[in-house]
């Protein structure tokens, strides 16, 4: 595991954006690139959201779509067409197949990010990129992991 030392909310939209920017950079995939975050409320998931997306370049403001579920985005690039943003606080893994998940997981067109993703840890690909966030011991402080099951997450790090 990767770990992060964020000491405010800037530095943990920073930590955000410049994840999505390797992302960007990193080799193509046969499916989705799909990021998991996980960790308690207030941790700092939706700001890492709002950093990343703006990595990604989306203009849009950016908050958790805890009541639609899910936000598309389309990208001005070549390799990813859409941003999905999904927040799984108030719905089950049931409720995302139905809405289509396994097939927006399996465009490489797409990046999916996931607010609650333990919510839908079944039905997440093996190659997810999980974000776990705890409080730290100051205030504003954040520690956040970076895990992956095979070695995406050594090769987005390296970028």
């Amino acid at each position: 595991m990767n770990t992060y030392l964020s000491s405010s909310s800037a530095a943990t939209k920073r930590f955000g954006f410049d994840f999505a920017r390797r992302i960007l950079k990193s080799k193509q995939r046969k499916k989705a690139v799909v990021v998991a975050l996980v960790g308690e409320l207030g941790c700092g998931k939706t700001t890492f959201a709002q950093g990343f997306a703006a990595g990604l370049g989306v203009r849009e403001r950016v908050s958790s779509p805890t009541f639609i579920l899910m936000r598309i985005s389309t990208l001005k690039r070549k390799r990813f067409l859409n941003f999905i943003h999904v927040d799984a606080y108030r719905a089950e893994a049931k409720d995302f197949l139905k809405l289509g998940f396994k097939k927006l997981a399996a465009d490489p067109k797409n990046i999916i990010l996931i607010e609650w993703a333990d919510r839908l840890k079944r039905i997440l690909p093996k190659s997810v990129l999980w974000v776990r966030f705890r409080h730290g011991g100051k205030r504003n402080e954040r520690i956040i992991g970076v895990i992956a099951n095979n070695a995406n997450v050594g090769e987005i790090m390296r970028i």
